[in-house]
């Protein structure tokens, strides 16, 4: 990341930024939706105005989309870089205190899978962690008492894992998921699910493999998660940490994109586990 290391310390300033901001804001809805018609909570609203703000003090980002807003923003003429955020990734669970995050996808040329190149994400739990992955090595930073990140491990998936964490609602599933879950469960898969993507993918990998699932169903066809915001920063994470990431059948890399705010259904694993998707997805 050492060409990048403009954007990923400006990562880090808006981390402990939008950590106090956590602990000490606002946490009601406002009155505004997002694209996507959902309505935004005022933790969602701010932390995208910290990212942005500090983004644009950075001259090699040329432009930056946020799940928030409906537009690609410039910032910089000259700028390499296009980065796509999730501010404040399941911000309703903060109103419960569960843990959060915030998603990066860093791209060249185009807001699209084949061209992201770095990808990056902060979970804020009872610690602030960082996963940082460039494209060869997958790495987790842990916040100091002095708001420094630490560098703790490389993340590397083993070939299976026992976790289980099916998203989407469940009366929507097709017969063929519905049939791939269950069976998993049979098998002594163990289900681990906080409604939180950033929590639950977190746990998959720093417990070294399982499932993470949110399909297509017959009340989103195209899945919920949004493509450059959340699906593609993960699924190069996944497969450079030795797993793999794809839509049922192939790499959600290839999936096309043709809207900033494009979803697709996605499946983030271990080796193992990926195998039992695509065997059940070629029934459908």
């Amino acid at each position: 990341m050492d060409n990048l290391n403009d954007i990923l310390e400006a990562i880090k300033t808006a981390s402990i930024q939008i950590q106090h901001l956590i602990a000490h804001g606002d946490k009601g809805k406002s009155e505004q939706q997002n694209s996507t018609g959902d309505t935004q909570l005022k933790l969602d609203i701010a932390s995208d105005v910290i990212i942005e703000d500090i983004f644009a003090s950075v001259p090699s980002i040329k432009q930056i989309v946020s799940e928030e807003q409906d537009e690609i923003k410039y910032l910089h003429d000259n700028g390499e870089y296009l980065i796509a955020y999730d501010p404040l990734d399941g911000s309703s669970l903060v109103d419960v205190n569960l843990a959060v995050g915030s998603i990066y996808g860093i791209y060249k040329n185009d807001f699209n899978g084949a061209n992201i190149i770095a990808s990056v994400y902060v979970v804020f739990g009872p610690r602030v962690e960082m996963v940082v992955c460039d494209g060869k090595k997958v790495e987790l930073f842990r916040v100091q008492s002095d708001n420094s990140f630490k560098y703790i491990k490389d993340l590397v998936l083993n070939q299976t894992g026992k976790i289980n964490s099916p998203g989407s609602t469940q009366q929507c599933w097709y017969p063929h998921h519905k049939a791939m879950i269950e069976d998993m469960f049979k098998d002594g898969y163990i289900l681990s699910y906080s409604g939180g993507m950033v929590p639950d993918l977190h746990h998959i990998l720093l417990n070294g493999g399982g499932l993470f699932s949110y399909p297509g169903a017959t009340d989103k066809p195209k899945g919920k998660l949004r493509q450059l915001f959340e699906v593609f920063p993960f699924a190069l994470i996944f497969q450079t940490a030795k797993g793999d990431a794809i839509d049922g059948q192939k790499s959600l890399l290839e999936v096309p994109t043709t809207h900033i705010h494009d979803t697709a259904p996605c499946f983030f694993g271990s080796n193992k586990e990926i195998d039992i998707v695509k065997k059940y997805y070629a029934k459908r």
